[in-house]
């Protein structure tokens, strides 16, 4: 199975957690539980961290309501799915929901 048919298959599943660290910042950025299950439902591979030392991670854009969500993800080695942050992609650091600035 694919990383994105897992993703959407253990959040259709309910089976993923979210980290204390993203649930701080989707209070801050106004991001509720159901436009993340949204976003990842729907989501976009956007970066790919395979040798990230803390273990794989990945950056997925999906869209709740029209809104572009960035959601970065991690994944362990027992294929369970932890949501690490969830933010707007916004300016200074993004031009658009795809582009760095």
């Amino acid at each position: 199975m694919n990383l994105i048919n897992l993703v959407k298959q253990k959040i259709s599943d309910g089976d993923y957690e979210i980290s204390l660290h993203a649930e701080k910042e989707r209070y801050e950025e106004n991001i509720l539980i159901k436009d993340i299950e949204e976003c990842l439902n729907t989501l976009e591979l956007l970066e790919d961290y395979p040798n990230d030392p803390r273990g794989h991670s990945f950056l997925i854009l999906g869209y709740s309501d029209k809104r572009p969500i960035h959601i970065v993800c991690g994944i362990s080695k027992a294929l369970n799915i932890r949501i690490i942050t969830v933010y707007l992609p916004l300016n200074p650091k993004w031009l658009d929901e795809r582009t760095r600035t």
